[in-house]
Parts: structure tokens; C-alpha cells; sequence
């Protein structure tokens, strides 16, 4: 059966044998669940299955999920693989799963990021191994000082510790795409709220609207961004009180002093 990668769903297929095997020897290695987003022509699923991993796939595209339904029938009849033939932000609500599991996923860049910040807030889900977009993959693993540092690199270290692990270039797939790609790797250690960061769900929604203002303009002054929305005193206070350089970046700030400043300002 022979299935071409197809644009609307940002498909790139994965053919390089020796990442597909660096790949599974960075995953985890326990009994949890595994959660598959986007198995494509299910090379990575069978190495995983080989491994005698309890599997959930899912996958968006109806063609290709045909053919996983045929070449892997075994396993599905087995009850080892559960194969879901739907767009997994639809099926998304608190949780994947009603166990812990491991996520891995060769991600497209169009919704890499959205997918990801949904792993960072599931409880279920306790480690991640995602391809995605190079770019994407520094900002979700810069620390602070680093150009890259962003919201998204301060979300991640809230609840865990993130890695580039390796890059895969363009010719490592079928078709190759224009950019290179990366393997990020996030291991969970706590949640957002259960670890007392955050009152509930609704504190920490406006702490994700506090940080998309501090990083609307980068390369701006902090303080600037932030006196768009909130109290230019309280944020002066802050800065004086911390010894703080009024003439901040967005990136200078430590994840620890982004949440102190937050409490007083948010």
C-alpha cells in the first residue's frame, strides 16, 4: 500500500532507521502506559510493541489508519495496541487516559505546541518525547538567560525538566521538510496546581496571560511590556525591593522571580 505524506496534516514521514532506534532507547523504561500521537506508517509503534508496551494511538488521518488497522491487527486483536482514528485535541479533556502513562509523538509544526502545553497540564501524563520543529523545541528547553527563553520554557520548568535531546535533519524524512527538527524530551515531576503553585484552574490561566504579556516584545524592556496591563507601580516596587535592573529583558528573569512577581501583580 503505498501512502504519500499528506500536506494538510503537515506529514513527514520519518525513514532514518538510526533515529527511530535513538528514539525508542530515550524512552522511558518502565511499565507505564504509552501514548502515541501521530503514528503515521507505525514504525516507532512496532518497535514499542516489540518492547511488549501497552499502547494507545492516535491518529487523524483515516487512510493511514486503515492501514495500521491491517498491518498491525495482531496486536490491536491482543488488546496491546489501542488504535484511536480521531484528532487527539478532540478527545482531550482532562486527561489522555485514565493511568499514568509516557507520551511520544512526532508532532506536525502546526499544532506541535498546542499539543505540548496540553501534556504539560494532563496529571496522567508523566514524561514526553515529541518531534517537533527545532525552533519550538529551544523555546520549550531554554533556561533563563538563554535568547530563546520564553513563556513556553517557563511553563515547562514548572512542572518538570526539559531537554533537546538530539536534531533530525530534513533528509531524515520522506518528504523532507524545510526545517530542522528536533527531539525534545519533558519528564514530569509535579503538576501545576496539585503542587500548590496555584490555587486552581483559574489562577493559573491568568498566569499564562501575565506571561504572554511579558513576552509580547522579547527583546523589549520587561517593564514596559508588563505596564500594558498591569500596576506600573506595584511592578517598580518589585524591582527595587529585588534588586532588579529596571532595564530587564523578558529572558533575564528567572522562572522563581516570574512567579513572585506575578503574586504581587497579577
Amino acid at each position: 500500500m503505498n501512502i504519500k505524506a499528506k500536506k494538510r496534516f503537515g506529514q513527514n514521514f520519518l525513514k532514518d532507521e538510526s533515529i527511530k532506534q535513538k528514539i525508542i532507547q530515550a524512552m522511558p523504561n518502565d511499565s507505564l502506559k504509552i501514548i502515541e500521537i501521530g503514528p503515521g506508517l507505525g514504525d516507532l509503534t512496532k518497535k514499542l510493541l516489540e518492547k511488549d508496551k501497552d499502547i494507545t494511538a492516535f491518529e487523524i488521518d483515516l487512510e493511514l489508519c486503515d492501514y495500521l488497522q491491517d498491518s498491525l491487527k495482531s496486536e490491536i486483536n491482543k488488546g496491546q495496541l489501542s488504535l484511536v482514528c480521531k484528532d487527539v485535541l478532540e478527545c482531550w479533556d482532562d486527561s489522555l487516559h485514565s493511568e499514568d502513562y509516557h507520551l511520544i509523538a512526532n508532532l506536525p509544526y502546526y499544532v506541535a505546541t498546542n499539543i505540548i502545553l496540553k501534556a504539560l497540564g494532563d496529571s496522567k501524563c508523566r514524561s514526553m518525547l515529541v518531534m517537533i520543529q527545532k525552533e519550538v523545541a529551544l523555546k520549550f528547553s531554554a533556561k533563563v538567560g538563554d535568547k530563546e527563553f520564553s513563556s513556553l520554557g517557563i511553563l515547562a520548568s514548572l512542572v518538570g525538566e526539559s531537554e533537546l535531546l538530539f536534531d533530525v535533519g530534513g533528509e531524515c524524512f520522506d518528504p523532507p521538510p524545510k526545517v530542522t527538527s528536533s527531539i525534545l524530551r519533558i519528564e514530569k515531576t509535579k503538576d501545576y496546581i496539585c503542587n500548590e503553585l496555584f490555587k486552581d484552574e483559574k489562577e493559573f490561566e491568568s498566569f499564562k496571560k501575565f506571561l504572554k504579556t511579558a513576552f509580547v516584545a522579547p527583546r523589549k524592556i520587561l517593564a514596559k511590556n508588563l505596564q500594558s496591563r498591569y500596576d506600573k507601580k506595584k511592578i517598580k516596587e518589585f524591582f527595587e525591593k529585588n534588586n532588579l535592573s529596571p532595564t530587564l529583558r523578558p529572558h533575564q528573569l528567572s522562572v522563581k522571580e516570574y512567579h513572585l512577581l506575578f503574586q504581587i501583580i497579577g
